[in-house]
């Protein structure tokens, strides 16, 4: 029987389930054992499980990822936290010169079953240092997968999927979904990797999303439903591999394409995804796709500056509807509740 979960604790009770069923299962990094738990993902772990098991670690990021690789060579199956994107900076080297290459550069004899999570998004005034949404970099290196899961059944089943796959996977989870709830099994399940799901569907324009987007171009297609446009929302959930196939019969269907990102727009996951369609699907488009991400500056700090940067479901439904010859509404694009872009609703509640 399915019971409501919040995202967290779905991440919480795959973990959990993970580390039941596979005694070569640990979790190490920064505030894991802490009692905030890093957003309750960890919780109750160091009590069942013990230290060594369950890890805290020092600010040494870097070290600490080798340390984790290293273990994951020798037959561990490590997951690494490092809270926000924005930490795990200082350990790009492990991840994307040593944990990306070794499978290859041993001729497929060498596997490196570990997971890293990270935390992206923004949440008041954050600023530029950590509110970054880094997964293109991630996805652009040879021999890393790149997860981002939107609901908390896919948060469960995507990263016990992580943590059997032999490859090193970057598993990124946006803090304001940790307190969305979603209907999620007890018993232990995976969601495979590199496979999209169709949120709705539709038939004039695809609207992919990624990670708290996808959420956005749910309501999105909710609104569009009033301007009679039939909308079909994809959740890619993994960005790298991604689901081109699913993509591409969407569009062959709409002839239309919308892609939301949580992320800069230049040289990111939506740039992948349009310019993938464009080359596979050109003569099925009636119209150029339209990206729908963050403008190429860093990540404000300032309410006046987070409110005109952050794109929210109707932003998705203007340019759909510009898309689609309709007219446009001036005030459109403004807040009529007045809500600070880098504060979600009510049931959010941080910590961090």
């Amino acid at each position: 029987m399915n019971r409501q979960l919040k995202f967290s604790e779905a991440i919480r009770e795959a973990t959990d389930q993970a580390m039941g069923r596979d005694p070569s299962v640990y979790i190490v990094g920064l505030g894991v054992p802490d009692p905030k738990g890093i957003f309750g993902t960890t919780l109750g772990l160091l009590e069942k499980y013990g230290t060594t098991r369950v890890q805290d670690m020092p600010l040494s990021e870097n070290a600490l990822t080798g340390v984790a690789l290293g273990s994951a060579l020798v037959g561990m199956r490590p997951i690494i936290t490092h809270q926000r994107v924005d930490f795990a900076l200082v350990a790009m080297e492990q991840m994307v010169n040593q944990a990306a290459k070794w499978h290859y550069m041993f001729g497929g004899k060498a596997k490196v079953p570990m997971v890293v999570r990270m935390i992206i998004g923004r949440g008041w005034g954050q600023g530029p240092q950590h509110s970054q949404s880094l997964q293109a970099w991630f996805a652009h290196i040879p021999g890393l997968k790149v997860v981002m899961p939107t609901t908390a059944y896919d948060a469960k089943g995507l990263l016990a999927a992580a943590i059997e796959d032999d490859n090193p996977v970057i598993f990124i989870e946006h803090r304001w979904l940790h307190n969305i709830s979603d209907d999620v099994p007890e018993e232990y399940y995976t969601v495979p990797l590199g496979k999209a799901r169709i949120m709705c569907e539709g038939s004039d324009v695809t609207i992919i999303g990624t990670s708290y987007m996808a959420l956005e171009s749910l309501r999105a297609a909710e609104y569009l439903r009033d301007a009679e446009v039939s909308a079909e929302v994809i959740d890619l959930r993994t960005i790298r591999p991604w689901d081109v196939e699913t993509v591409l019969a969407s569009v062959r269907k709409t002839g239309r394409l919308v892609v939301t990102d949580t992320a800069t727009t230049a040289f990111g996951v939506s740039a992948e995804i349009s310019a993938t369609v464009l080359e596979r699907e050109f003569d099925s488009m009636k119209a150029a796709p339209v990206r729908i991400a963050l403008p190429d500056y860093p990540c404000p700090t300032s309410p006046a500056l987070s409110n005109d940067f952050y794109p929210r479901a109707r932003h998705i439904v203007f340019e759909v509807k510009k898309m689609m010859g309709q007219e446009l509404v001036a005030d459109m694009l403004e807040d009529p509740l007045g809500q600070r872009l880098d504060v979600p609703d009510s049931s959010f509640k941080g910590p961090f």
